[in-house]
């Protein structure tokens, strides 16, 4: 789960996936007793597991100090279709919900590693060296981090969170070689590098971004700051263990702007998402994609995994691609309503919920606007009581105190009504069209 997740936000999920113990750090755990489970502290240090009282129970599972009688000669079958991991996405539409991951899931993703990744060099996979700046709770960092790069022994240097000075020292101390990235550390790479003295970053081998659509121009003034630093996009989701595609460069071929070539063991093939019918390269359609890494299902939500997975095994993705004739794969657009604000996923029907509940608000919709430090930022559409004389900043404050502080709403217009089809289905696109016509 997200660290910066509120109570209620985490109590929902623990509801939802019927969570019977939590792992949390001794700063965090406070917060986390009035959920009704067993909370295990766990230190950030390892001199500190003898040291301190609250670290005992986690001192007692490591080494084995529990006083159960376990029958040791019973284990448990675990198959590779069973769950072994529970991430929460806002998936192709709607609100969060929980992805299920198969231990086949995460093997797929090391055999990835092993013959993908490790195939990319002439040298031994065990000398890269890799800057760890993304966040272990989402599946980025989890499949990248925490399973297929310890697959091939590379070096990992873990920064707790986030610290552009922080990052400019660690790439330089640790001879980082490798750095995984979303667009606005990406960004943040290129401003500090014009303050780098000439030998700075010369460590630096590969920059890789992820999570999030990048701008043309950003890419370009990378590759311009950076012209000794191969640079490259991949493309997954939750629900494909962050398994999809991959950039490839070489010497006669360099599609900076491409998301890359297929990752092994996995198909691809475009649809039209008006007419159902399947695309040739060169158009434009929604990519399905299946393969070892596609999740199981949503938890406890039959319908929504139907609408995504269908009968023969396609991950419909809900993002517009088109694959060239190189077998290269471009994003253009996506149909799923998910807000991207800094590679984190929002849910707008996670922030209608909390808008709604407010009492001087009738109606409200959420939908995403174009940031060039972001990616996007969540708008929100409102419609007030008659006579309200609630205001924007009041707004603000409902919601950030309801959500963690990447889902905050950073825009509210008030409006007479939110457009909706027959159905009752909120129009985002004339909401998108709105935006793109004011802002």
């Amino acid at each position: 789960m997200n660290p910066l997740s509120t109570i209620l936000e985490i109590q929902k999920q623990i509801v939802h996936c019927k969570a019977c113990i939590a792992f949390s750090l001794f700063e965090k755990s406070s917060k986390l007793h009035s959920l009704g489970i067993p909370i295990v502290s766990v230190p950030e240090h390892p001199t500190l597991i003898k040291e301190k009282s609250e670290f005992q129970v986690f001192y007692n599972l490591v080494y084995g100090n529990v006083n159960v009688n376990f029958d040791l000669s019973v284990r448990s079958v675990i198959r590779q279709e069973d769950p072994a991991a529970i991430l929460y996405s806002s998936g192709t539409t709607g609100a969060s919900k929980g992805v299920v991951l198969t231990h086949r899931n995460f093997i797929s993703v090391i055999e990835h590693f092993v013959r993908f990744e490790a195939s990319q060099y002439e040298y031994s996979a065990s000398d890269n060296v890799y800057l760890a700046a993304l966040p272990m709770f989402h599946v980025y960092g989890l499949s990248l981090f925490v399973m297929g790069l310890f697959s091939l022994g590379s070096g990992i240097v873990v920064m707790r969170k986030f610290d552009a000075n922080e990052m400019v020292k660690a790439i330089d101390r640790y001879g980082v070689t490798h750095f995984p990235v979303v667009p606005p550390i990406l960004q943040t790479l290129i401003k500090k590098a014009k303050s780098v003295s000439a030998n700075g970053f010369r460590s630096l081998k590969q920059v890789s971004c992820g999570a999030a659509p990048l701008y043309q121009k950003t890419i370009q003034d990378f590759v311009e700051t950076f012209p000794f630093v191969d640079f490259i996009q991949g493309y997954g989701m939750t629900e494909s263990t962050a398994v999809g595609t991959r950039g490839f460069n070489t010497k006669h071929c360099q599609k900076y702007s491409s998301i890359g070539l297929l990752a092994p063991n996995t198909e691809a093939k475009l649809m039209d998402w008006i007419t159902g019918y399947y695309l040739p390269p060169g158009c434009s359609g929604e990519l399905l994609i299946r393969g070892p890494a596609i999740m199981k299902e949503y938890l406890n939500d039959r319908k929504a995994t139907a609408s995504t997975i269908d009968k023969d095994g396609w991950l419909h993705t809900g993002d517009i691609v088109y694959i060239d004739c190189d077998g290269y794969l471009h994003i253009i657009d996506r149909l799923k309503e998910i807000i991207k604000y800094k590679g984190f996923q929002i849910a707008p029907a996670d922030l209608e919920a909390v808008l709604i509940s407010h009492p001087d608000i009738l109606d409200a919709a959420v939908t995403g606007a174009i940031d060039k430090e972001c990616g996007e930022i969540p708008v929100a559409f409102v419609v007030k009581r008659q006579g309200s004389m609630l205001t924007e900043r009041a707004i603000f404050d409902c919601v950030a105190d309801q959500v963690a502080p990447y889902k905050k709403v950073r825009k509210v217009i008030f409006v007479q009504s939110i457009p909706k089809s027959a159905a009752g289905k909120i129009l985002r696109r004339e909401l998108r069209r709105y935006l793109s016509s004011r802002l």
